[in-house]
């Protein structure tokens, strides 16, 4: 601390000693210093972080504050090292008056967490106000006739100070007729009276100028001085008198206006208007007086005219004169103490301060949410102040110090249940009857991301026609985040997964936003015919939380695919020996499509020239087969060579078709393999029983070398399938080449095959002239079975969900 001091050494010391060593006290949350009035703007008070218990390093971060009730700028901390010093100027009369006890109470509060701690700073007086009376100047009228020892009340000085620095001793200047005598009652009234030492002469000394000193007791002595102009009278020689000197009365605060203090008696020897007495207020009497009370001049009642407040002032002081009507005039003096009583007519005030909000749900338990304060200026129980929480709400109220408490976290918070509190702090004092006031408190409760979206089903399904419009909306999807702001946006993402070689994103997509889920690309059910996915649903929270939904999109088919024929041989040889029925070719054709769109039927467009007269053709073709048989016997009137049109029509709406063209030649029985009425059987397609055992080697020769021959065929076909640039793309897509079969009925075809086309070594591909065999099993490794490249397939092995199907050639 710094200290100027101007008195004597020995008590400069004495005084710096004690200055020197803080007070404090650590006891229920609470710590005293001492500083006295009027130190100078950095003096030490205490090392406040160290009494609390805070760490230096701690005080920027936790937001060390200091709050105080008033002035909240007299004391400042500093951060650095923790010291509570001196701020601005410290006037003790200002803060507190005449009160003996002086204190700042402070409120120290850091966060993270909360916490808050209670400081008192006792302020001590020093001796910085001299005494002081109220008029410069002091006239006194005395009469010549006075006896001495005769006493004139004088009005004291005031010092502003307490204590020692504001106790009294008066002085008189020299007189040989007037001394001084201080009559000390009691400290609230110090009687200064003038005493007549020597009889007056009026006509020797008509007026005596005095000087009253006052110096209090402080160090320095401080004095101050008021000049007493005594006018000496002539005649009237016995003033009024009192029963007592002073009076003491009590009564109520809050008393009706009118209500009587107490009834004066004051008495004068003297006979006629000599002894006429009037009452009134001495002139000194300070201006709160004539507003609180009146005096009946004639019959010396006080009363009441304003309305007594016992915390606003709780003693009066009133001089009264009681004034015969002699010439000149005589006046008594008395004193009347009048003591104000508490009645319990002031309601609690309460405060909420710091308050920490909004409380998020996670909060522990014990988390201040907000300090408040209460008080009452009544004064006994009538100033004693409980609180109480209304409604019934998770939270609690701990007393940290007189009229001081902490609203505190009681138990667990759920946003989602209950968004908000509406709490009520009732404060009710001890008086009869109390009195109480309350204050709110609206608690909101800030969202924790502690629920992830939800969708209202694990899984979706939705139905969607092949063929459909690039960037079709498919469906939207919607999940529900009971959570608040970023914590409930969600948005919507595919879970990337590879669809055979292409990867999901090519396929689909999803608005992040909306959750609309919309198809990028033509999907075809040959292809595809069931794609199923995951849509993740993620919340903006921190960390994020979410949930996915599968999504199964099932591709409907549509009538898209013609009939394809398959390859097979220009044309077949015919002896002219067959029968009706005979079976003499097959056409073959397949259809990409599935259901009825893939039920194929044949149709001849052209048969046969009929014979003459209008008779029917020779040939007709089966409606679900497609296999070519003679109608009648063959004669020579036929036509060695016969071309047939074959048409290949799907069940769809509108039906596709496709034509084929068979060229069939007419031989004689010798030359041509012999005709069979029933189709051909084996997965290598066996060819029929020669004729004619002759020709058997022949036969055995041609078979051999066509076998050689269409084996090359077969290889250039394969490698014209696919345009060019496309085959490699194609075969890494194919994977393992699957077998294609026709059904047992010859034509029905489930196969989701891409269509192929076949080329032959020389020419445009041809795709007229198909070889079919009815009612053949699947026989993958029959050596007469065609690979063609297998279709995307899903995780069972299928293609678009039916088993593959094979597609035997048979070799003539």
């Amino acid at each position: 601390m710094v200290f100027s001091w101007q008195g004597d050494p020995g008590c400069r010391c004495l005084l710096l000693s004690l200055l020197l060593i803080p007070v404090w006290e650590a006891g229920s949350g609470q710590v005293r210093y001492s500083v006295p009035e009027e130190a100078k703007h950095g003096t030490f008070v205490g090392r406040i972080a160290q009494d609390l218990g805070l760490e230096l390093a701690e005080l920027v971060p936790r937001l060390f504050r200091l709050a105080s009730k008033g002035r909240g700028d007299l004391l400042e901390v500093n951060l650095q090292n923790g010291i509570l010093f001196v701020n601005s100027r410290i006037d003790r009369e200002e803060l507190c008056g005449r009160s003996a006890e002086c204190s700042l109470h402070l409120e120290v509060i850091v966060d993270r967490p909360l916490q808050v701690f209670h400081v008192e700073v006792e302020v001590r007086d020093i001796n910085d106000n001299p005494p002081v009376f109220l008029e410069k100047e002091q006239k006194l009228f005395i009469s010549e006739s006075r006896m001495t020892h005769s006493r004139f009340p004088l009005e004291g000085a005031w010092d502003a100070d307490v204590g020692v620095n504001s106790l009294l001793t008066y002085k008189l200047s020299d007189s040989e007729y007037f001394m001084l005598d201080v009559n000390s009652k009691n400290e609230e009234n110090k009687q200064v009276e003038l005493v007549l030492r020597k009889s007056l002469d009026r006509e020797e000394a008509p007026d005596h100028n005095l000087f009253l000193t006052a110096t209090d007791q402080g160090k320095p002595e401080l004095t101050g001085t008021v000049q007493l102009l005594v006018t000496v009278l002539d005649v009237n020689d016995n003033a009024p008198t009192f029963e007592q000197s002073e009076y003491e009365v009590k009564i109520f605060e809050n008393s009706e206006n009118g209500t009587t203090v107490i009834r004066l008696n004051a008495s004068d020897r003297d006979e006629g208007a000599n002894g006429e007495i009037s009452y009134s207020f001495n002139s000194l009497v300070p201006p709160v007086i004539t507003d609180q009370f009146r005096v009946d001049t004639n019959t010396g009642e006080i009363v009441t005219r304003g309305n007594l407040d016992f915390e606003n002032t709780n003693l009066y002081k009133i001089r009264i004169d009681a004034m015969d009507r002699g010439h000149p005039p005589m006046v008594g003096h008395c004193t009347v103490l009048v003591k104000v009583l508490d009645k319990n007519d002031n309601v609690p005030h309460v405060a909420l301060t710091s308050l920490s909000l909004p409380v998020r749900e996670d909060a522990p338990f014990g988390t201040v949410i907000a300090l408040i304060s209460v008080s009452d200026s009544d004064s006994g129980v009538n100033g004693q102040v409980t609180c109480s929480l209304t409604p019934s709400v998770p939270f609690k109220l701990v007393s940290t110090f007189k009229n001081y408490y902490s609203l505190v976290l009681d138990s667990a918070l759920d946003r989602e249940s209950v968004p908000s509190y509406g709490v009520v702090v009732t404060a009710r004092d001890g008086g009869s009857p109390p009195l109480s006031a309350t204050a709110s408190v609206w608690v909101e409760v800030a969202d924790v991301n502690d629920n992830a979206p939800a969708f209202a089903q694990p899984e979706h399904t939705v139905f969607v026609r092949e063929n459909n419009a690039p960037g079709r909306h498919i469906c939207t999807l919607s999940a529900r985040d009971p959570d608040a702001q970023e914590n409930a946006r969600v948005s919507y993402s595919l879970v990337e997964r590879r669809v055979g070689e292409r990867a999901l994103s090519s396929y689909v997509s999803v608005h992040a936003e909306s959750g609309r889920v919309f198809a990028l690309q033509p999907l075809d059910h040959e292809e595809l015919e069931l794609l199923q996915f995951q849509v993740s649903a993620r919340d903006a929270g921190v960390p994020p939380l979410g949930s996915n939904v599968t999504l199964q999109v099932f591709v409907l088919d549509e009538n898209d695919n013609a009939p394809a024929l398959l390859p097979g041989g220009a044309g077949e040889l015919v002896p002219r020996s067959l029968g009706a029925g005979h079976v003499v070719a097959k056409v073959r054709a397949v259809d990409a499509d599935s259901g009825y769109n893939a039920w194929l039927s044949y149709e001849l467009l052209q048969p046969a020239a009929a014979a003459a007269g209008g008779a029917r053709g020779p040939f007709r073709v089966g409606l679900y087969t497609g296999e070519i048989s003679t109608t009648r016997a063959l004669d020579e009137a036929d036509a060695p060579r016969q071309r047939l049109l074959v048409l290949v029509k799907d069940h769809g709406e509108p039906a596709l078709t496709a034509t084929a063209t068979v060229l069939l030649s007419l031989v004689e029985s010798g030359l041509a393999p012999r005709a069979s009425s029933r189709a051909p059987e084996g997965a290598a397609g066996a060819p029929t029983a020669l004729l004619d055992v002759n020709v058997y080697l022949i036969v055995a020769i041609c078979a051999v070398s066509s076998l050689l021959v269409l084996t090359l065929l077969l290889y250039v076909a394969l490698r014209c399938a696919a345009p060019p640039g496309e085959g490699a793309a194609r075969a890494r897509a194919a994977g393992k080449p699957a077998l294609v079969c026709a059904s047992a009925v010859g034509s029905w075809s489930c196969s989701q095959q891409r269509r192929q086309r076949v080329c032959s070594g020389e020419g445009p591909p041809k795709t007229d002239l198909m070889a079919f065999s009815p009612s053949l099993p699947p026989c993958p490794g029959s050596t007469g079975a065609m690979e063609v490249p297998q279709a995307s397939l899903d995780s069972s092995g299928k293609v678009g969900g039916f088993s593959l199907l094979f597609i035997h050639i048979f070799i003539i």
